[in-house]
C-alpha cells in the first residue's frame, strides 16, 4: 500500500537537508532523520530515496525564490519594478540561507531544470519593459541587463546570508543599480528615485 505523503515532512526533511550541508555535517539517511521523529521510509516516501532529496533540495530553493519574485506586483514604471526582483531575491536569500546556498551547488541536479531560468525570466521582462517605455537605450539586450542585476543582487547577498559582513552591506545595491541602469541609458534623477521605490518593495524593515 502507498504511502501517505506528508507535506510538513516533505519540508522538515528538506530543510534539516539544506542545513546540515550548510554546517557541514555528514549526510546519510540516518543522519538525516535522526531527532526528527520520522523514519527512515520517509525519505523513500517522499523523494524515492537520497538521489531524489539531493534534486528536490535544490529545486526548493528555486521553488521558493519563484514565488517570492511573483509577489512583485507589476508597476507603469519597470526600473522600480526591475528593482523591486533584485529586492525579492534578497529577501528570499535572507529568509532561506541553507536553501539559498544549496540552489547555486552545481553537484545538484534540479527536479525541474527549466526552474532556474523561470526566476531569471522575471527580470528580464521588466528589462524588456525598460527598453520599450525609453528607459533603458534601444540596444540594451534584457537578458544582459537582467543578468547583471542578478549578479549584483547575488553578490551582495552572498557576502551577507552565508558571509562575513553586515546587513548593512546591501544598502549598496541602491548605488550599484542606479549605475547598471544609468550605464544602460536611465536618466540619473528618474533612476535614483526608481531604484529607491523598488528597494523598499520587499526588502525587510531593518535590511
Amino acid at each position: 500500500m502507498a504511502r501517505t505523503k506528508d507535506p510538513a515532512v516533505r519540508t522538515l526533511l528538506v530543510e534539516r537537508a539544506a542545513h546540515m550541508l550548510r554546517t557541514r555535517e555528514p549526510i546519510t539517511l540516518r543522519s538525516l532523520v535522526a531527532g526528527t521523529g520520522v523514519s527512515t521510509m520517509a525519505v523513500y516516501t517522499h523523494f524515492g530515496g537520497m538521489d531524489g532529496m539531493w534534486k528536490a533540495l535544490r529545486q526548493e530553493g528555486f521553488t521558493r525564490l519563484g514565488a517570492r519574485l511573483t509577489t512583485v506586483t507589476t508597476s507603469d514604471d519597470p526600473v522600480r519594478d526591475l528593482t523591486a526582483l533584485v529586492a525579492g531575491y534578497l529577501h528570499n536569500a535572507l529568509d532561506h540561507p541553507d536553501l539559498y546556498r544549496v540552489m547555486f551547488d552545481a553537484n545538484f541536479d534540479l527536479e525541474d531544470a527549466q526552474a532556474a531560468d523561470d526566476t531569471l525570466e522575471h527580470l528580464v521582462q521588466a528589462a524588456a519593459r525598460g527598453r520599450k517605455a525609453g528607459r533603458f537605450r534601444a540596444d540594451t539586450v534584457p537578458l544582459e541587463l537582467a543578468t547583471q542585476s542578478w549578479v549584483i543582487g547575488h553578490g551582495l547577498v552572498s557576502l551577507v546570508a552565508t558571509g562575513p559582513l553586515p546587513r548593512q552591506t546591501l544598502d549598496y545595491g541602491t548605488v550599484l543599480l542606479t549605475a547598471l541602469f544609468t550605464s544602460s541609458g536611465d536618466q540619473p534623477d528618474a533612476c535614483r528615485q526608481s531604484v529607491e521605490d523598488g528597494w523598499q518593495q520587499l526588502l525587510p524593515a531593518d535590511g
